[in-house]
């Protein structure tokens, strides 16, 4: 099941103030046959396979600039099976019918993954799997887990250009004559103020007055939600800010919440929270809807999840974080395709803030 075909999600993204010569930062989300590339608005790109692998997945990741920051991972396992529930890998890789040699000195090998991070391994392994014209998998010794190399190709060269490495020596396809040194460097991080911790906690009569207030709430919005269904749920933002989330509408496996951001005291002035992108999302409308919102105490940050199916393994979703009064967007993480490998706290970013 996919959310979206593999349409280019190039979101052209140009941070007021900058520099010549540094890196577009246009998020940017696109399948390719059997891969799936995201690069985020730092540039920094992560690719995987995503279809019929039986939990048996290549990851690989590569931040923009000249310094060698990559990772490549094979592993099995997925949200359906549980790796300890399966044989271990190492030993059982095959390509092209012969085991995968990997070298001990540059992978951390643990029973279900395979890892490195040394730049040259990483390369000269790309390299070798897309030379192949066969597109032969990388597959498992009587096992169904299985690596598509269809489409791997266009995502390393995807992420070439993102990076703006054409030309380059640091590119994985088509390496050029330019040094690494002339690779341009990350964007700039996007700053947002954190807020002061911590945060006092409700008292039980601030709890009580915010939760009486968020029931007349409820009872006075039009919403479609049984009645019996819906819940009132508060958080302290600030020393004198709430955070009231009430659910409205209800769909298969979403549901739709109205926000407010109030006083913690009575008289309550409550103004009602409309959440917009920084950026403009091709397909997508900029203003967020707020499914399945709760309040992180921990990181005192707004999170939405839009989900893609109930099995929550596919969506998109945002946090935010209340500073200034208002919210500003701090992460935004988007997997369109279903395939049961991933939970939201794992899937690709396509926008981070500091």
């Amino acid at each position: 099941m996919r959310l979206s075909s593999g349409r280019l999600f190039f979101l052209g993204i140009l941070l007021s103030g900058m520099l010549p010569g540094l890196a577009l930062a246009g998020p940017a989300q696109q399948q390719f046959a059997d891969w799936l590339v995201t690069c985020n608005n730092q540039n920094f790109c992560q690719a995987r396979n995503v279809s019929h692998h039986h939990g048996l997945i290549m990851a690989l990741s590569r931040s923009a600039g000249a310094k060698d920051d990559m990772s490549l991972r094979i592993e099995l396992g997925s949200l359906y099976a549980p790796p300890t529930k399966l044989p271990a890998i190492n030993g059982r890789l095959l390509w092209r019918g012969k085991p995968l040699q990997l070298d001990k000195k540059s992978w951390q090998i643990t029973p279900h993954r395979v890892k490195t991070t040394n730049p040259g391994v990483i390369t000269d392994l790309l390299r070798n799997l897309v030379a192949d014209t066969d597109n032969s998998p990388i597959t498992l010794v009587h096992a169904q887990g299985s690596v598509s190399l269809d489409g791997l190709k266009s995502a390393l060269e995807f992420i070439d250009t993102v990076q703006q490495r054409l030309g380059n020596q640091s590119a994985w396809i088509d390496p050029g004559g330019l040094p690494p040194e002339k690779t341009p460097p990350a964007p700039g991080l996007v700053a947002i103020n954190k807020p002061e911790l911590p945060v006092t906690p409700l008292s039980a009569t601030e709890l009580n007055d915010l939760l009486d207030y968020g029931s007349w709430r409820m009872a006075n919005s039009r919403c479609s939600m049984d009645p019996s269904q819906r819940e009132v749920r508060v958080a302290p933002l600030s020393g004198n800010k709430a955070i009231l989330m009430v659910s409205c509408e209800s769909g298969a496996y979403n549901v739709v919440d109205l926000v407010w951001v109030l006083n913690r005291e009575k008289p309550f002035h409550a103004r009602r929270i409309h959440l917009r992108l920084p950026f403009n999302w091709e397909d997508h409308d900029r203003d967020v809807e707020l499914m399945n919102t709760r309040f992180d105490d921990h990181d005192q940050e707004f999170v939405t999840l839009n989900k893609g199916r109930g099995f929550a393994d596919c969506g998109v979703t945002t946090r935010w974080r209340y500073t200034d009064d208002q919210f500003s967007l701090v992460r935004l993480a988007s997997q369109p395709v279903c395939d049961g490998q991933e939970t939201a706290d794992a899937w690709p970013t396509l926008w981070v803030a500091n």
